[in-house]
């Protein structure tokens, strides 16, 4: 009888191929294996909302998706995801080194970073021990880097969309939070989104992923939206809201079902979401957070914000903040009004003390300004916008003259209105600004909680310079806005 001999290989190429084929089966398996080379100091907090983008991404590999639109909040690994496992993998264990990748994000700095760690994940020991993907000494940079059977990952700034085409086009938040209050940043990112974007793919098999936080309605993920294009659209808020549940065609659905429920309370513990909301302002929470650029009540501020009280507290700091009505009328526009408010600031809380407006000439402009400052004394800072261009220095250095003897600080106005207001937005949603009782309060809350849609803004204008200045005066900082 003749012996038939049984080669069986070292246990430890018996483990190594069994964590080959579970990696190969499961994108999310690959993640959790390969978390220990990118973060060896950091424990891997693992949710459902992970699950929901592996399971999407595993789609996309499989040409079941060809168009993905993930909004997920931030801190939620979506870049780490998509940008640094997902190549990673499908080079590997999905045994696709032929893929072609172009990563982009509003700044080169970051679609590089992603590059990097992507590149130091496929040249670690671990991963080339399980699949030996080999990059070529000529084109191995932090910009851009190939493998011998031509693949190539790529970083670029989403704006400068030129030259190389992909199998995978990754777009990761394509705008910041200072871009989506830009008319200029929008419309530079539309117009890329819409013409260059679709030109980076290699053919018909080719697949896009955007994935993005929201910040303004004329984001790239409003566009898509509005233009009604056939992206399969994975939407996770941060708090669970019944009415938007996410459903998507791989047969996903958000297993959440009480209100407000929290998207990864692993990595975001209710107590951590209650003090960044209190922190970032409904405006903030409604776009980062809950995946609508718009809070569900309507505007940055609200009536129930603001108590009215009798009396500011003694020892309190005083700013009088100047918003002038444009020189020039606009045909079939009612004038601006010139606003001028008062505010104090005392035991971390901000007072709106009296608000004095009209549509005066700009010789009552000066009189009345004067007036004020006599009335206020020579202790309320008196804080005036500086419009760009020589008139409007000129204009300034003019009222700082006429009120020779009183203190003026003079600020030249930049960025648009919403993002000025945006810190007094957020204390008077945390409840650290009150109004004194005036005949005033009406007229001042009327317009403050309409804005940005109102008519008018003179008086959001002029509170928010107010806020801001004596903020920047004292202790208090708007570090993280």
């Amino acid at each position: 009888m003749k012996l038939i001999e049984l080669y069986l290989p070292p246990l430890a190429e018996i483990e190594l191929e069994i964590e080959r084929r579970e990696c190969a089966r499961s994108f999310a398996g690959f993640v959790k294996r390969a978390w220990h080379v990118l973060e060896p100091a950091a424990e891997l907090k693992w949710g459902w909302s992970l699950d929901a983008i592996c399971e999407h991404l595993e789609a996309v590999h499989r040409g079941d998706i060809l168009s993905l639109l993930m909004n997920v909040p931030p801190g939620c690994m979506k870049s780490l995801l998509t940008g640094v496992l997902f190549p990673a993998w499908e080079w590997g264990p999905a045994k696709r080194p032929d893929l072609r990748y172009l990563g982009t994000s509003h700044k080169q700095d970051l679609a590089v970073r992603d590059n990097m760690k992507c590149r130091r994940l496929i040249k670690s020991d671990w991963y080339q021990s399980r699949w030996p993907v080999t990059l070529t000494g000529d084109q191995n940079a932090k910009t851009k880097f190939e493998n011998d059977a031509t693949g190539f990952r790529e970083a670029m700034a989403f704006t400068s969309m030129t030259g190389s085409r992909g199998d995978r086009i990754i777009l990761d938040d394509p705008l910041s939070v200072d871009d989506a209050n830009s008319d200029a940043a929008l419309l530079a990112a539309e117009l890329t989104f819409t013409e260059a974007l679709p030109t980076r793919l290699n053919n018909e098999k080719s697949a896009k992923i955007v994935i993005m936080q929201r910040l303004h309605d004329r984001d790239p993920s409003g566009i898509i939206l509005a233009k009604g294009l056939d992206y399969v659209h994975l939407c996770l808020p941060m708090e669970f809201e019944p009415a938007r549940r996410c459903h998507t065609v791989i047969g996903f659905s958000d297993p959440r079902t009480d209100e407000d429920e929290l998207l990864f309370p692993e990595r975001f513990a209710r107590e951590q979401v209650d003090d960044l909301k209190k922190t970032m302002g409904s405006y903030a929470v409604a776009g980062q957070f809950q995946q609508r650029p718009a809070p569900r009540s309507g505007g940055m501020f609200q009536r129930g914000d603001f108590e009215i009280v009798e009396a500011v507290p003694a020892g309190a700091r005083r700013c009088r903040a100047w918003d002038f009505a444009a020189s020039k009328e606009t045909p079939g526009k009612q004038p601006d009004w010139t606003v001028g408010l008062r505010m104090a600031y005392a035991k971390g809380t901000f007072y709106v003390e009296t608000v004095t407006r009209g549509r005066w000439s700009p010789s009552v402009v000066e009189q009345n300004l004067k007036n004020t400052a006599s009335q206020d004394g020579g202790t309320v800072t008196i804080r005036m916008p500086q419009d760009p261009g020589a008139a409007g220095k000129s204009d300034a250095e003019n009222k700082v003259k006429l009120l020779a003897g009183y203190p003026v600080k003079v600020s030249t106005v930049t960025g648009d209105k919403a993002t000025r207001a945006r810190p007094a937005s957020a204390q008077a949603e945390a409840g650290n600004v009150k109004l004194i009782r005036g005949d005033w309060n009406t007229a001042f809350l009327d317009e403050v909680c309409a804005f940005p849609s109102a008519q008018f803004d003179d008086q959001v204008d002029a509170f928010a310079d107010a806020l801001n200045e004596l903020a920047l005066g004292s202790s208090f900082s708007f570090d993280n806005f």
